[in-house]
């Protein structure tokens, strides 16, 4: 039997040390892109339809800490929508701790953007994304969007960013982050954009809380796409958390 080398114990981790377990690389000079989910221990990615019904203490610290490193957080429409998302609410001191450590983070402290995918422009203006953040969000959308909708995100604060003509592709939205300056990509879902990252292999790693549930029914894998891609991963390290939750950060080989 072989034992795993690399499993902590996340409670004898201090925040520095959590935040050098997940570090980017230093010196990006393309985007690298990180997804994070959790998911039940019989593979549900959502209960009661939202990915937060399965969250626990470990599994929403370590969502903090991956916030607080990324440039930008990357999401589908879908999952704003269902998940009702607001800015993402980080530490100022905290982002430019992380950025002098080299880990990540932002030197003035601003938070990261949401960037939303989404080739029609269908988002809320008067949803919490545009409401309720202290960065205006980025709208990655086409040039097939009806324009009232692109004006009145325009009009409400967001940053529309064209990205394609009538689909937007995965390299192609990170070639818009990269034009941006934001190279530490946190992609926290839907299943379907991550499924075209993965198919794309554009994914560099993925950080996959497994909560201490059964919870049934039928909630959806955290990656969905129309076919299969085998994409070797090595497992980088595994935090263990005393109420059973196991987070596990894969990177590509």
């Amino acid at each position: 039997m072989q034992r795993t080398h690399n499993a902590i114990q996340l409670t004898a981790l201090d925040d520095d040390e959590l935040a050098g377990l997940y570090a980017y690389p230093r010196q990006l000079d393309a985007p690298w892109v990180r997804a994070n989910f959790v998911s039940s221990i019989d593979g549900a990615a959502t209960s009661g339809g939202v990915s937060g019904g399965l969250g626990t203490p470990a599994d929403r610290r370590v969502f903090g800490t991956l916030r607080e490193l990324a440039d930008v957080v990357l999401v589908g429409a879908g999952t704003v929508r269902a998940e009702n998302y607001g800015g993402a609410a980080t530490d100022p001191e905290r982002r430019r701790a992380l950025a002098a450590l080299g880990y990540g983070g932002e030197a003035d402290g601003a938070p990261p953007p949401i960037a939303v995918v989404t080739a029609s422009a269908s988002l809320d203006p008067e949803s919490r994304l545009l409401t309720d953040t202290d960065v205006p969000p980025i709208v990655l959308t086409t040039a097939a969007a009806p324009s009232e909708r692109v004006a009145a995100l325009i009009a409400a604060g967001a940053k529309v960013v064209e990205v394609g003509t009538n689909a937007i592709t995965p390299r192609g939205l990170l070639d818009a982050l990269a034009e941006l300056g934001l190279y530490r990509v946190l992609c926290e879902g839907g299943p379907h954009l991550v499924g075209e990252l993965v198919d794309a292999d554009v994914l560099d790693e993925l950080c996959l809380t497994t909560a201490p549930v059964l919870v049934g029914g039928s909630g959806g894998r955290i990656a969905l796409s129309p076919g299969e891609s085998a994409h070797p991963m090595v497992r980088r390290h595994v935090l263990l958390d005393d109420d059973g939750t196991v987070l596990t950060r894969w990177a590509r080989r």
